[in-house]
């Protein structure tokens, strides 16, 4: 097979070179999957880096999200050959790849191999953080940061389908206007500074319910939440973790809640299958659409600039590079 395989910790996505690796062989309960999509994470930075938290041992393979088709099912597995499947493993930035049931489910009816690609790990983060954790209510009003983002869109979408008004931010006009594509009733150029009291306006001095935060905007965000909101700690993607002063919690009765979707199935495994029908529910209702970059990206040896492009905030939605059946044959 074909794969970025890694024998060394890398500087950067462009030292990620394509070789020829032996096809990966399944357990007894695993699935071996065709790729034919791949998606790009800024988790996979940090990964070729050695600066992420889940480190494989040397040599490994990069990527962990992807949609394919499976080629081998183990005994008594409900995805038979031939069925279209997304979901996370490590080395999925390969033709094949295999996984366990666990992390695998059906491409949506309706939906190609790029859609799917990028929906294992937005969807439910974001699906979690509002319904199970926030308790979103219809008529609330959601500030969703980098609204942009691949989770940023989701939130946007989810918060639309449960009958809240939508603020989103975003640091550029051309995101701005892809926050509104996918459903935001109002923008806000969080660059700006005065931008806590943009939305306070636009809430007419009330505040926001609930704050979507994947950046580490919190302390920021309490100056326009209101009483009885709901922050949503969902990453730190600006880099920084923030220390907040509890009295600012208590004055407005704010809760700070985090959502950690990849622990679920260790610590609530019962509300996977939950969270993942609520999200099939809306994808068949139409309520919620794939969120991927409009830019092309095909072939493994274009992960490396596509990785580029996220980390240098080149993209909007989830980046993901369409991985040809052809690949699995070719040479270099």
């Amino acid at each position: 097979m074909r794969a970025l395989h890694l024998t060394t910790l890398l500087p950067g996505p462009s030292a990620l070179q394509v070789t020829t690796q032996p096809d990966p062989i399944p357990s007894k309960n695993e699935y071996l999957i065709s790729i034919r999509a791949s998606a790009a994470n800024f988790f996979d930075l940090l990964q070729i880096r050695g600066k992420y938290q889940h480190q494989p041992k040397l040599p490994w393979i990069a990527g962990s999200e992807f949609s394919g088709v499976v080629i081998s099912a183990p005994s008594g597995g409900k995805y038979p050959v031939g069925t279209k499947v997304f979901g996370a493993a490590q080395g999925a930035f390969a033709t094949k790849v295999c996984a366990r049931e666990e992390t695998l489910l059906p491409v949506p009816e309706g939906w190609g191999f790029k859609e799917a690609a990028g929906l294992f790990v937005t969807a439910p983060t974001s699906y979690a953080a509002l319904v199970t954790r926030a308790q979103l209510k219809k008529g609330e009003t959601v500030l969703v940061h980098a609204g942009a983002g691949g989770v940023g869109l989701a939130a946007i979408q989810i918060a639309k389908a449960y009958g809240a008004r939508v603020i989103a931010s975003a640091g550029s006009e051309e995101k701005r206007g892809i926050c509104k594509e996918f459903g935001a009733d109002e923008v806000v150029d969080y660059r700006e500074n005065e931008w806590v009291k943009v939305v306070m306006k636009l809430t007419g001095g009330k505040g926001v319910d609930v704050v979507y935060d994947p950046v580490g905007m919190v302390n920021q965000s309490l100056s326009c939440t209101a009483w009885n909101g709901r922050i949503l700690v969902v990453g730190f993607a600006g880099g920084k973790i923030e220390e907040v002063k509890a009295n600012r919690v208590l004055l407005k009765n704010v809760s700070v809640v985090g959502i950690h979707w990849g622990m679920y199935a260790k610590n609530e495994p019962e509300m996977v299958p939950i969270t993942w029908k609520g999200i099939f529910d809306l994808i068949k209702q139409g309520k919620f659409r794939g969120t991927v970059f409009s830019g092309q990206y095909t072939g493994l040896k274009e992960m490396a600039r596509a990785l580029e492009d996220l980390e240098t905030r080149k993209t909007w939605g989830k980046v993901v590079v369409d991985v040809p059946e052809e690949e699995e044959k070719a040479r270099l």
